[in-house]
């Protein structure tokens, strides 16, 4: 299939796979005889992994570790846990900083009259040095 099809059926847009490609995140496929690229079916399997690991948070660096283990059957599943576990970590720490902003912004609106006056407690806050 062309890089078209391959998009439509694994859901990564063509951008980004010649990105994946290009990183080596994923293996120049075939070429046709015109050139065009021609992926198969295990191609678009990894397109596929590869977005539900990003889906799921995961940086480039360990799709890499992901896809490496994925493919060795001798892998432990205790290596791919500590991954997952490590990246909710990391997500957990990053959604507690976000509602932090949320909970500052909130308050910082609630604070201001929004109004004709030109005294903004957040503009205030932004201005603070």
């Amino acid at each position: 299939m062309n890089i078209g099809q391959a998009s439509q059926a694994s859901g990564v847009s063509q951008r980004m796979i010649r990105h994946y490609e290009k990183i080596g995140l994923v293996p120049p496929p075939a070429r046709r005889r015109s050139g065009y690229r021609d992926y198969s079916d295990a191609d678009v399997h990894r397109l596929r992994f590869i977005a539900n690991a990003r889906d799921l948070g995961f940086p480039i660096e360990e799709i890499r570790s992901l896809l490496g283990l994925w493919q060795d059957r001798g892998r432990s599943s205790g290596d791919v846990k500590a991954l997952a576990m490590a990246r909710a970590e990391e997500l957990g720490r990053k959604a507690a900083k976000l509602q932090a902003m949320r909970t500052a912004l909130v308050t910082l609106a609630e604070a201001c009259h929004g109004d004709v006056r030109p005294e903004c407690p957040i503009i205030e806050r932004l201005a603070r040095t």
